[in-house]
């Protein structure tokens, strides 16, 4: 179900739901998210620890908090974010990557509420505010990433805070994200990525200009070839975090 303006770019669903079964696959098509995650993860907990005044040292520090990953893929970051606490809700547009991530976590034992949605379709339905969004590597392939932008953060409760990972649009990222990712080096199948949608930090400023939101960043993240990790940087040239925090009410 999507509302009469959609964010689906139908052509982007298409080909992440033709390889939704290797999700989980640490050596397939999206090993290099699996090698992704742990700094996205450590980031994420790190700026969560802080916005809500958390234990650092509890194993679960988020209990009681409402987590969205919208865009949740196969559920990379669902499942870890459930394991921490948050009450997560897994959004896609891609009912095979749903049906995948949804097995997964049954597998686990772990509840997730994953839907195959939209961030306006939430929006439209009255979907309560969440404490966190996560929106990791998703608003390159939106139709319209303003209009999509400017949703998400109308779903984050006062307070709130949303984490926007994505590639920025330079020519260090077309040779790196693009062609190297994709065409030499093989790590993501072609046309996973157009490079005249990646945005620069600027762009995600200026979408959420209007908003009573306080953007931080970017805060770059980057790829050690001969460690084989990634570690955060103030290299944003290719790969970039921003924080969106929602004004209190």
């Amino acid at each position: 179900m999507t509302a009469a303006r959609s964010s689906i770019d139908p052509a982007e669903v298409e080909t992440f739901s033709r390889i939704a079964a290797e999700w989980w696959d640490p050596k397939g098509k999206f090993a290099p998210l699996h090698k992704f995650n742990p700094v996205r993860l450590s980031f994420i907990r790190d700026q969560a620890i802080y916005r809500f005044g958390r234990d650092p040292k509890a194993r679960r520090p988020f209990e009681g908090l409402r987590l969205l990953d919208i865009g949740c893929g196969g559920g990379l970051l669902s499942e870890p974010m459930t394991r921490l606490g948050f009450q997560v809700t897994g959004v896609d547009a891609s009912e095979r990557n749903i049906g995948t991530a949804s097995a997964h976590a049954a597998e686990q034992g772990l509840a997730i509420d994953y839907r195959a949605s939209t961030a306006e379709a939430l929006l439209e339905a009255g979907e309560p505010p969440f404490d966190v969004i996560l929106n990791m590597e998703v608003i390159e392939h939106v139709a319209d990433p303003a209009a999509y932008l400017k949703d998400c953060a109308r779903l984050l409760k006062p307070g709130g805070l949303m984490i926007v990972a994505t590639l920025n649009r330079t020519l260090k990222a077309l040779a790196l994200a693009k062609i190297g990712a994709e065409y030499i080096l093989r790590w993501l199948p072609v046309g996973a990525h157009d490079w005249n949608k990646f945005l620069k930090p600027d762009e995600i400023r200026d979408f959420l200009a209007q908003e009573p939101v306080v953007v931080d960043g970017p805060y770059g993240v980057v790829f050690n070839p001969l460690t084989g990790r990634w570690t955060e940087s103030v290299d944003t040239d290719v790969n970039y975090m921003m924080t969106v925090v929602r004004d209190a009410a």
